[in-house]
């Protein structure tokens, strides 16, 4: 394809790819407005967003291998239909338990199209032109990640909108991209004869990790770290990922090919991507609340303060593809990406309620430059040290794994930011003089206007103190995944569209094409 027909394409892939993630994010400012007007209960507040969570997680492995072995635009296509009917149906619930249930459905289309978007572009562009393209596909990525929550409070706060409209706005843009690739894209699929859909182990996969999902969602709230319910699903959640495990060695076509996962690069690439997960997803709901909560500032005020970390993904992913695609060489640009993510971490963790703006504001572009560094190099990584064949399946992989740490990190970050939040409320309405006991039931609500006003300082001194440990925890985790790039091997980014393949007569090797 000429760089005009790329750019044609490209265009509908981003549109679609935007509109899949932002839907993910746009529902958080106005959750409260939903589930009021829907009479849900707290319990189902986080399902509205775990439902989706859980079935984009659990389905990306599924639709990369689907993608090695069937049209790659049909497929892109379906999951198209599949999000824009799920979304039509979202804005229509009538109950929270028809939103949870189609939300579910909305996070099998999403994650679908993350994954597809990002095969289909590995498929039209030689690696080492790629890395410019990265470069667009982390900025909207980057963008929908933060404007989402900003975008959902300007709709809810519109009379004329309404929360129902968090859900419609998806669905003229996923017409038009449809349109758009339908039109342009044009790609070249071999069927191979014999192919089987390991449809065993992709339901292994995706119960074992729903359950630890849903374990990590519940615990410290429903139940107790220890108690039998941890026993049960953990346990649970192990036995059946050993099954898929022990289905996946012996299928001819698996899900998660352990080979492309036990390989070096993978690994560690899967590894570092589970540290830029939790910065993504963790960065952005958390920054958003503390914002909101701790520093008393509107859901269109604190859409706008994290401004500050978009721009830093934005930057540095669009300067550093193109500076790979001219080098040719990818490690330097993870590690050192990994090594600004860890330390913008470092400086949120040293944040209460009264610190400045203008150093969170610096913390957050660096955090944002290191996500825009290293989120899609690597998978661009990953991309290079397999055949043209294992393509789907590796680039899932990774997304999983990403995901995974993502949706992982905002449910374990959560739960200690809630034992640190009541802790401290505890702790401040015994300084003013006021009975915990009785204010308990009032402090514990998100609704900071409702309170009285000794109350209200108590709880927004308390979120704001308490987000600090959290990123403490996160700039943690962020050092195992700069351990993780600095192993990387060096490897110069290949100019075909496949490895070299491999002959008998040691002459030099022919390409793939």
């Amino acid at each position: 394809m000429s760089h005009k027909q790329i750019m044609e394409a490209l265009s509908g892939l981003l549109l679609v790819l935007f509109v899949a993630m932002i839907s993910a994010t746009i529902v958080s400012v106005a959750l409260p407005q939903i589930i009021g007007a829907l009479n849900g209960t707290q319990s189902q507040y986080t399902w509205v967003v775990t439902a989706s969570l859980l079935a984009s997680t659990a389905s990306t492995p599924i639709w990369g291998k689907l993608a090695d072995l069937f049209s790659k635009k049909l497929l892109l296509q379906l999951s198209i239909v599949i999000f824009m009917v799920s979304s039509l149906a979202c804005g229509f619930a009538q109950d929270t338990g028809q939103l949870i249930a189609f939300r579910a459905v909305q996070g099998l289309g999403m994650g679908a199209l993350q994954v597809l978007v990002q095969v289909i572009i590995a498929a039209m562009i030689s690696p080492k032109e790629r890395g410019r393209y990265n470069g667009y596909l982390g900025g909207v990525m980057a963008v929908a990640t933060v404007a989402g929550p900003l975008l959902g409070g300007l709709i809810a706060d519109t009379s004329w909108l309404g929360w129902r409209w968090c859900f419609f706005i998806a669905v003229p843009f996923t017409v038009v991209a449809f349109a758009l690739l339908q039109k342009t894209l044009k790609t070249v699929d071999v069927r191979r004869a014999g192919v089987k859909v390991d449809y065993v182990g992709a339901t292994l996969i995706a119960a074992g990790v729903s359950v630890l999902l849903i374990w990590v969602t519940f615990v410290g709230n429903s139940f107790d770290w220890l108690s039998w319910q941890t026993a049960a699903m953990v346990l649970g959640g192990v036995v059946l990922l050993a099954l898929a495990t022990w289905v996946e060695t012996r299928v001819k076509e698996p899900v998660v090919p352990l080979h492309v996962v036990r390989r070096r690069t993978p690994a560690l690439a899967i590894l570092a991507s589970l540290a830029v997960g939790m910065a993504m997803f963790g960065g952005s709901v958390f920054l958003g609340q503390y914002f909101q909560i701790g520093r008393g500032y509107s859901p269109t005020e604190a859409g706008l303060l994290t401004i500050p970390m978009m721009l830093g993904v934005l930057v540095s992913s669009t300067v550093t593809g193109r500076m790979i695609s001219k080098s040719g060489n990818v490690k330097p640009y993870i590690v050192v990406g990994s090594a600004v993510l860890t330390v913008g971490f470092l400086g949120l963790a040293t944040m209460d309620h009264e610190t400045s703006l203008v150093f969170i504001s610096v913390a957050m572009v660096l955090v944002g430059a290191g996500v825009g560094m290293s989120m899609q190099n690597l998978v661009l990584a990953i991309q290079n040290t397999v055949p043209l064949r294992e393509l789907g399946a590796a680039s899932g992989a990774v997304t999983f794994f990403r995901s995974l740490g993502g949706t992982i990190g905002v449910s374990v970050l959560g739960a200690v930011l809630a034992n640190q939040v009541a802790a401290a409320i505890k702790e401040g309405l015994a300084k003013v003089g006021i009975d915990a006991a009785g204010a308990a039931g009032g402090s514990s609500t998100l609704n900071i206007a409702a309170l009285p006003e000794p109350v209200a300082a108590v709880v927004r001194a308390a979120y704001g103190d308490a987000t600090g440990h959290i990123f403490l925890i996160s700039a943690a985790i962020a050092v195992v995944g700069l351990i993780a790039t600095l192993f990387l091997k060096p490897v110069k980014l290949r100019d075909s569209l496949d490895l070299p393949a491999p002959v008998a007569d040691g002459k030099t090797p022919a390409r793939r094409t």
